[in-house]
């Protein structure tokens, strides 16, 4: 029996037509004998726009449902989610040539590290790409590690949400991506970040998309009150989990 990975993308009508240039990254990953992928793409809406991008690929599944942004959409999708791994693709962003064989490794290898993460370069318009000077090393992320570097540092983790690799059963434990309009899988990354270790890939997993109509360059998004309340929201979260002593591996002090 082939085991499985399976890969959650949220997609809206303005970002569809880069679906195509996800499928090919995602086409040219390289797994170990046995294992193999299933992409779940999940339009945000009821349109007739984002279907005609979807790749005509048995290993894809098509959902549509209501608007409730992208955490919502992911989440839903976890209905079809039938393998032991879940990778997070956003529709606009590229995979890296062997993120997701490194990915697998890593928790394959070591059964108390719960989630895995990696290098982004921004991926700017003109084709250039834009590193980030504050990587941690690579190698295992220590509970707390990813919470405590995002709260001094003006709410920015020093790995990225888009990058994550994660057990599916913890996953549906922590109740999948948050219910804000904005930095739901932030605070999923530190929810995950309470209550299990992770891990950091230095090697470059993802190719992060910059373009003028992505969600995270919406005036909205900045707005200063209610940034406050997300973050508010994200951190009491994390800390109360802290608080309550939950761990994955249960059998783990």
């Amino acid at each position: 029996m082939r085991r499985r990975i399976v890969i959650v993308t949220a997609v809206h009508a303005p970002s569809a037509h880069f679906l195509s240039d996800a499928y090919k990254s995602l086409c040219e990953q390289e797994l170990p004998a046995g294992w193999e992928w299933h992409w779940l793409i999940q339009e945000d809406g009821t349109t007739d726009q984002v279907a005609p991008h979807v790749p005509d690929d048995a290993r894809i599944t098509f959902e549509q449902g209501r608007p409730g942004g992208p955490g919502v959409a992911r989440t839903i999708a976890m209905a079809h989610a039938d393998g032991e791994y879940v990778k997070v693709l956003d529709a606009d962003d590229q995979l890296a040539p062997g993120a997701l064989a490194r990915d697998l490794a890593a928790l394959e290898a070591d059964r108390t590290i719960g989630w895995a993460t990696s290098r982004v370069l921004d991926l700017m318009p003109d084709g250039s790409t834009v590193g980030f000077p504050d990587d941690p090393a690579n190698g295992p992320v220590e509970r707390r590690e990813v919470l405590d570097y995002w709260a001094s540092h003006d709410y920015r983790a020093q790995v990225h949400p888009a990058t994550l690799f994660v057990r599916r059963e913890l996953l549906m434990a922590l109740g999948c991506w948050m219910a804000l309009p904005a930095s739901e899988d932030t605070g999923l990354l530190l929810a995950l970040n309470s209550t299990s270790r992770g891990w950091f890939s230095s090697e470059v997993g993802l190719l992060y998309r910059k373009w003028e109509g992505q969600v995270t360059g919406q005036t909205a998004h900045v707005d200063t009150a209610e940034r406050a309340a997300r973050m508010a929201v994200v951190e009491a979260r994390a800390r109360a989990l802290e608080r309550f002593g939950w761990r994955y591996p249960v059998s783990a002090d």
